[in-house]
């Protein structure tokens, strides 16, 4: 009998790891035959689970959605892994959600093994608690927001831009995405009959939704890497290309695709074409290649080079005399 309540178990521990398993799957992962792999199910769905099973070629078993959340079969690190998260719950980039963080931290630690309490309590840390970022977000708004990407109904909302301008925006909302502390909500603008993303901080959603639609495929990459590249373009205010006296072997290693590309030359040398946010950063970033260089474009980071040079010819004649 605890044989039997030990494979139900672990069976169920399966089901929740994965959409679909077939019977073959099953009947290996846990040692026995497809017959037994059925009377199981049948014996979790007389305790409640609502396992549901496919026939046919493709055929298989998943864990349905019930009246009632089924208990998580979780190993020692990934219960770890949600006391932790849940202890930090309320320090990301969401507000609203720290009370209940806490109240489902405490729920874990009584059942928890006093082996797992006993190392929970080892990486325990004191937070400082301060005001949230001006970037966070209520929780309240990014699920209202996720349930019309699911849902695939059109979204109205008054949206504020960097530098204050307030507007009405209809959308078809698509998918969320999160870069650092930062939500991005990828859509397509109807006035603008364009894809746009959106900083889900600064949108107040209006109800009701609007009515449903059918979805359009996702810009090239996807949601993420479009996202991605809108802000690489919002902190390259600048472009400036210059010339490397060093073989570009050299200089690969150094840079980064987000933010320079190189050309290799005929006499050996090459070329880096650099986005920054301003010239002088750019003229300051030179220094760490380590190798004489020529500005080829724009002029003007010819004089942020000359202030940088001055600069540190005063350092070194301040050091010079220490």
């Amino acid at each position: 009998m605890r044989e039997t309540s030990a494979r139900l178990l672990r069976m169920l521990s399966l089901l929740q790891t994965r959409r679909e398993w077939s019977g073959a799957e099953l009947a290996d992962r846990l040692g026995i035959t497809p017959r037994t792999v059925r009377r199981d199910v049948d014996k979790l769905r007389d305790l409640g689970y609502p396992v549901d099973a496919t026939v046919g070629v493709g055929g298989g078993y998943q864990l349905g959605a019930g009246a009632e959340m089924p208990p998580l079969l979780l190993d020692d690190e990934e219960v770890l892994a949600v006391a932790l998260g849940l202890q930090s719950g309320s320090t990301g980039s969401v507000v609203g959600i720290g009370e209940a963080s806490m109240r489902a931290l405490a729920k874990l630690r009584q059942v928890m093994p006093s082996r797992l309490r006993h190392r929970l309590e080892t990486l325990q840390v004191d937070v400082v608690h301060r005001e949230p970022a001006r970037s966070a977000v209520d929780a309240q708004v990014l699920s209202s927001v996720a349930s019309v990407c699911h849902n695939h109904e059109r979204l109205r909302f008054d949206y504020s831009t960097h530098d204050g301008t307030a507007s009405r925006r209809e959308v078809e909302p698509y998918r969320l995405v999160r870069s650092g502390v930062r939500w991005y909500l990828v859509a397509w603008d109807l006035t603008r009959a364009d894809w746009r993303s959106f900083r889900v901080d600064r949108m107040t959603p209006k109800i009701p939704t609007g009515p449903r639609f059918t979805p359009r495929e996702l810009p090239p990459g996807g949601a993420a890497d479009f996202v991605a590249r809108g802000i690489t373009r919002a902190v390259t205010r600048v472009r400036a290309r210059v010339l490397l006296h060093a073989p570009i072997g050299e200089i690969a290693p150094m840079v980064h695709e987000d933010w320079g590309t190189l050309e290799e030359l005929p006499d050996g040398r090459c070329a880096v074409a650099l986005g920054g946010d301003s010239l002088a950063s750019i003229a300051q970033w030179l220094s760490a290649f380590g190798t004489d260089f020529t500005v080829l474009d724009p002029p003007e980071l010819r004089e942020e080079c000359r202030r940088v040079g001055e600069r540190h010819r005063l350092f070194a004649d301040r050091y010079g005399n220490a």
